[in-house]
């Protein structure tokens, strides 16, 4: 039997009423696990004698555990293995920073220390594909008892149009990231097959009504590949495509994952050039990701869990769209 973690709200809600018992009760669960998190559910204290079977009949603290930790030779990343009770395994990767680091429009950074969490919403694969997921775990993050800014969190999607439509009621205020990828339709299909379900003209509509709704602006990720996407010409293009939005473009080091890709890595020189042309001609903020990771293969588009490793927990195979390789 599949146990429900003690955290999805929603089923836990849901027995709860079923039951005839009130749902407030949840919140003091909640805080007696973060307390206690080797804890026997029969030991939370003050529930109706109700709730206690129904606990440990069908939830847990924990329906996942952590099986091996990685840190990177800086010690500024660690990518995470972690196991899911039907065996399959999924990884994240948690990446440490100093954002004083640098400068922003020639003048020192503020901030300091922070880390950024990322995980996939679904081994591999696409957020937005599993929206009702999405949308109920970032209401228990940024709800009691985690409390996370919504404005720190940020959807990556590939560009699913129908649940970018929804975000503004469902999301108002999270981040969300577009992977765009290219300045047209036929080289963003050749980069990842999915793109052909949404037209670039359509996404384009789709994320100015979002714009409007949500007054934030959008992220959009661009990885850069050798002769496919970072000629000159492909930067004039993005540039025109995005110059009335409020954006932030995010250039990506490709990184290849032994022989499984096709495409290669572009050349700091093209990076640049390509970033110049976005800022200095079109006004367009245009940030190149610093990497980190890789020597433990937590960079950018290699959070693939092995392959071997894969297929013994009974996990699909890499496939060959670029977003299967990308998170």
């Amino acid at each position: 039997m599949a146990f429900r973690s003690v955290f999805d709200g929603g089923a836990l809600r849901t027995e709860f009423e079923s039951a005839g018992i009130s749902p407030h009760f949840v919140p003091l669960i909640w805080k007696y696990v973060l307390h206690n998190p080797g804890c026997d559910l029969s030991g939370v204290p003050s529930l109706p004698s109700a709730a206690y079977p129904l606990l440990s009949s069908k939830f847990r603290p924990l329906t996942s555990f952590l099986s091996s930790a990685l840190d990177s030779n800086d010690r500024l990343t660690t990518k995470l293995l972690i196991r899911l009770q039907n065996g399959n395994s999924v990884e994240a990767v948690i990446m440490r920073y100093d954002t004083r680091q640098g400068k922003y429009d020639g003048k020192p950074r503020s901030g300091g220390p922070r880390s950024t969490l990322c995980v996939s919403s679904q081994g591999m694969g696409e957020p937005l594909n599993n929206y009702a997921a999405l949308v109920e775990a970032i209401q228990i993050m940024t709800g009691f008892p985690f409390q996370l800014s919504p404005k720190k969190i940020t959807v990556s999607t590939v560009g699913i149009i129908h649940a970018i439509n929804k975000l503004p009621i469902d999301l108002p205020t999270v981040n969300l990231a577009v992977s765009l990828h290219a300045p047209d339709q036929d080289i963003r299909c050749q980069i990842m097959p999915a793109a052909r379900a949404f037209p670039l003209g359509k996404l384009m509509d789709a994320l100015q009504t979002y714009q409007k709704n949500t007054q934030q602006k959008v992220f959009v990720e661009y990885i850069m590949l050798d002769g496919v996407n970072d000629h000159e010409q492909h930067a004039h293009q993005l540039g025109k495509l995005l110059v009335t939005f409020k954006v932030v473009v995010n250039l990506i080091p490709f990184n290849p994952i032994g022989n499984s890709s096709c495409f290669r890595t572009s050349s700091e020189e093209n990076v640049r050039t390509f970033q110049k042309v976005l800022r200095g001609v079109y006004n367009i903020r245009t940030t190149i990701r610093q990497e980190m990771g890789q020597d433990i293969s937590g960079a950018c588009g290699q959070l693939v869990v092995n392959l071997a490793e894969q297929r013994s927990a009974g996990g699909a195979s890499i496939l060959k769209d670029i977003e299967d390789l990308h998170i």
